[in-house]
């Protein structure tokens, strides 16, 4: 596929990226997306809704995250100069805050009074619930059994928040099965409510939208490594599931050519065994929650199951501008198995005191696979995108420890 002028102008007036994204939504539904259309459009030129988000993004949530320098890590593979962008730093523990303030002050401008998520690992639903608490608005989190079970201590936030968890028993009982039960409730409480979609994927202007709130990351990692070392990057990496935290990392830096990028997909048991989270690496194009990107799928197109140990990243599918960027050839896509993601967070751990998420873990994986490989002088940036405390009982229950 040629490559466009510019990798940063998309999406187009109907939410594509190349043949990715759109809008495939219930009937009822088209108004409302329109709706939200309209009103980010507005809100993103207005100076005032600029302003209300910077305020709260530093005195609420504690921006601008630090850019670490991970010396032991360094050290200890030997190569490339790491650089962690510690966004398990911010309140909540994750990245994922940045895009729930940024949905709820736009709720707050279209005069929605009921908010609704999904979540997968719990830090969108414990973000969405933090941010409902702020400006007292009720919260319905939608969230599968089986994610219920292996994230407790997200569930329990979430309720002292004062956010109702609706377990979701359908299918895996997992963050796929939780987003189409958010739908179903939008669909039937159009007027009043507003769903606050937690990652780079859904309908247009969903992709985007995210995006755009998750790009403070870049833009901030752009500002500290000029100041740290006086020049772009050399790689950046960052873990994706549906590719929020990725995205935000990527976006402000797609149009600087010497900048590599690559995106972690789970790997979950091996991509040649079929129980994975891989969408990109083991998955094709399809049609899910909205948009077209790829998906795991089966020949007839019935959607596969995915598994990852994160359940942050345990999704069949991936956001559309992500599939459009492996198509165009201008993010690298790999695939960390759940023994390499658990090893790596050990690894960090223990080498510069920082528990990550499991989530962040494949991405640090990756890192110890390339890192020995590159220059000392080479500049490396992985996203941490989230804090590990919520994934300690997993880790111990895979490692035999126990509690």
């Amino acid at each position: 596929m040629a490559s466009p002028n510019t990798f940063r102008a998309g999406p187009d007036e109907r939410g594509h990226f190349g043949i990715h994204g759109g809008r495939f939504v219930a009937e009822t539904l088209m108004p409302l997306i329109l709706e939200v259309e309209r009103a980010y459009a507005a809100a993103r030129v207005d100076p005032s809704f600029a302003a209300e988000l910077d305020y709260y993004l530093e005195h609420y949530v504690g921006r601008p995250s630090p850019l670490f320098y991970a010396e032991r890590m360094t050290t200890h593979f030997g190569g490339a100069k790491i650089y962690m962008k510690r966004e398990e730093l911010n309140h909540t523990g994750a990245h994922k805050i940045n895009n729930t303030l940024g949905q709820i002050l736009l709720a707050r401008r279209m005069g929605k009074r009921r908010i609704i998520a999904e979540t997968g690992a719990g830090q969108h639903g414990v973000a969405t619930a933090t941010v409902c608490a702020l400006f007292d608005l009720p919260c319905i989190v939608y969230m599968g059994e089986t994610d219920i079970e292996r994230q407790k201590p997200n569930v329990f936030r979430m309720k002292l928040l004062g956010a109702e968890v609706r377990p979701v028993k359908s299918g895996t009982a997992t963050l796929k099965d939780a987003m189409n039960e958010a739908l179903r409730d939008w669909v039937a409480n159009v007027e009043d409510t507003f769903y606050i979609i937690g990652t780079a994927a859904g309908p247009h202007p969903y992709p985007a939208m995210v995006r755009d709130f998750q790009c403070v990351i870049g833009n901030e990692v752009r500002t500290q490594l000029h100041k740290a070392e006086g020049r772009l990057p050399d790689t950046l990496v960052a873990c994706i599931g549906g590719g929020s935290n990725a995205i935000g990392l990527f976006h402000p830096f797609l149009d600087d050519p010497t900048v590599r990028m690559i995106g972690v997909e789970a790997a979950g048991y091996g991509i040649e065994t079929g129980k994975h989270a891989a969408s990109l690496n083991g998955g094709k194009p399809g049609v899910l929650h909205g948009n077209r990107t790829y998906l795991l799928q089966t020949d007839d197109g019935q959607i596969v199951d995915a598994h990852s140990i994160s359940a942050g990243l345990d999704y069949p599918g991936i956001g559309p501008e992500h599939a459009w960027l492996h198509d165009t050839g201008r993010v690298d896509y790999v695939a960390i198995t759940d023994r390499e993601a658990i090893e790596a967070f050990q690894l960090c751990s223990k080498l510069e005191g920082i528990i990550p998420a499991l989530e962040p873990a494949h991405a640090l994986a990756h890192v110890a696979k390339i890192a020995p490989t590159l220059p000392r002088d080479h500049l490396l940036v992985v996203n941490l995108c989230g804090r590990g405390d919520k994934d300690i009982f997993a880790v111990a229950e895979r490692l035999g420890v126990a509690l």
